[in-house]
């Protein structure tokens, strides 16, 4: 069980991945203010701070775009990583698996489920159901969002493909898309929200290429999430942390307990275990 006590400050820290919704961003799903100072001080420190995340590229690069030169950005839960506007790796699903995962998507529907689902590509995120209750949820976490009239028709590589359930996506949702799809990687990435990607695809694999692309150990790494699909980024670190409001999963794998996103608890933690002001 993770522990509340935060180790000694004056960590030797290389490197810091944090998840963001639910972790670093706050209740609104914003950049807390006080990370900005933070950054240049990891900067100076030569600390790499790498947002990870399921939301797309382009929200990401808008969401940090005043720090983002140099940053690594891990999006679409490690399906595709860039820096400085260069792809540095991406781990893509089939168009045929895209295609199936619609039809299961428009079957559960038929069958009474509230769902909608996002096709992500690397050009923009697509979507066939337009009403404003749906697209208000996906537009939280993708930027480039196009509503097409049929999602087997889109022409891009596919990273991803993201359901959104308006009811209880782990008790309904994720066993219909983990029997549809068992050859690939089914999460549940939040409350309502299911992705499905290529087993290639983590959090984790990404954060390992980087510490040996860095010299980094996972001595040095530390690493934050909330959530399902950031058991394996939190396993890639020894300064593993779950926020307070963390699904009890995540609660029971990490190492330590940081304070909640509601409560700066990424940032905070940052500057203790630093021994920063």
């Amino acid at each position: 069980m993770a522990e509340r006590t935060l180790p000694e400050p004056g960590q030797d820290v290389r490197l810091i991945v944090a998840d963001l919704d639910g972790t670093l961003l706050d209740g609104d799903k914003q950049v807390p203010d006080s990370l900005w100072p933070l950054l240049h001080q990891l900067h100076e420190r030569g600390i790499t701070f790498s947002p990870a995340s399921g939301r797309q590229y382009a929200m990401l690069a808008y969401l940090f775009e005043r720090e983002a030169d140099g940053m690594v950005f891990i999006a679409e839960n490690g399906a595709y990583v860039v820096r400085d506007g260069e792809e540095l790796s991406s781990a893509t699903i089939g168009t045929d698996v895209v295609h199936g995962l619609v039809r299961t998507v428009r079957e559960l529907v038929e069958t009474g489920l509230d769902l909608g689902a996002v096709v992500c590509g690397k050009r923009s995120a697509y979507v066939e159901r337009t009403d404003r209750a749906f697209r208000q949820e996906a537009e939280k976490y993708y930027l480039e969002l196009a509503d097409v009239d049929d999602l087997t028709r889109v022409d891009d590589e596919f990273l991803k493909v993201a359901v959104y359930d308006f009811g209880d996506a782990e008790a309904r949702t994720l066993p219909a898309l983990e029997k549809a799809a068992s050859d690939q990687q089914v999460v549940l990435s939040g409350g309502h929200w299911v992705d499905v990607m290529s087993p290639d695809a983590s959090k984790a694999t990404v954060v390992h290429r980087l510490q040996e692309k860095l010299g980094v150990t996972s001595a040095q790494t530390m690493a934050f999430g909330d959530y399902l699909n950031d058991l394996g980024l939190l396993a890639a670190a020894d300064l593993s942390f779950a926020v307070a409001n963390a699904h009890p999963d995540v609660l029971a794998a990490a190492r330590y307990i940081a304070p909640s996103n509601e409560e700066n608890g990424v940032v905070t933690t940052i500057q203790k275990v630093l021994g920063l002001d």
